[in-house]
């Protein structure tokens, strides 16, 4: 790690000090085809996205639910496809399969696990931020410790248990899954920066 890079870790006493950090530009919720068309322009024209999915909380042994939320960030604004909409199956696929837009995320295996129950996919040029942190001797590698720690930043956990199966997002759910996918964005473009991801 380069000497002028941040900090390797950060305490929970720091974190508590930091300014919030919430998403506050344009948010797309798609959920049909005839919303695909704006946000699909604006994504393939991006050559790094955010991306996170959300997925409903469980809370019995042996339950468990596929995503229900895939969020990709570009520079102008943050679409959350609803996940159980077969008809936004293919537009996804394309999304991940691209080699030309660089997906990054935090904990990404999890997220393109889940996805593949849905549907089928080969994914390319997709970045595990944490993987990348932890490459670099960072312990703490979770998108909260992260943005804490590269972003001077700190991400509010609020609506992470929520019912994302829901057919209509409440408001908080909306900017908190937002806020997610654009801080990764962020991330990976303050890693590039500091020269911990390649990228032009």
């Amino acid at each position: 790690m380069s000497a002028d890079a941040p900090r390797r870790e950060i305490t929970r006493e720091e974190m508590n000090a930091l300014p919030i950090l919430r998403y506050d530009g344009p948010v797309h919720v798609v959920a049909e085809l005839q919303d695909l068309e704006p946000a699909m322009q604006d994504i393939l024209d991006e050559s790094v996205i955010g991306f996170d999915t959300e997925t409903r909380p469980t809370f019995k042994a042996g339950e468990s639910y596929h995503p229900s939320l895939v969020q990709f960030a570009t520079a102008g604004g943050v679409y959350l496809l609803q996940a159980q909409q077969p008809d936004l199956f293919a537009t996804m696929r394309e999304i991940l399969s691209s080699g030309t837009i660089v997906k990054a995320g935090v904990s990404v295996s999890d997220d393109l696990r889940g996805l593949k129950k849905l549907f089928e996919f080969d994914e390319r040029s997709v970045v595990d931020l944490g993987k990348v942190a932890r490459r670099h001797g960072l312990k703490q590698t979770g998108v909260r410790n992260l943005a804490g720690i590269f972003l001077g930043t700190r991400i509010p956990k609020g609506a992470k248990t929520t019912n994302w199966a829901a057919r209509r997002l409440t408001s908080q759910q909306i900017n908190y899954a937002a806020t997610d996918a654009w801080a990764c964005r962020e991330l990976y473009l303050r890693f590039r920066e500091l020269k911990l991801v390649q990228g032009s």
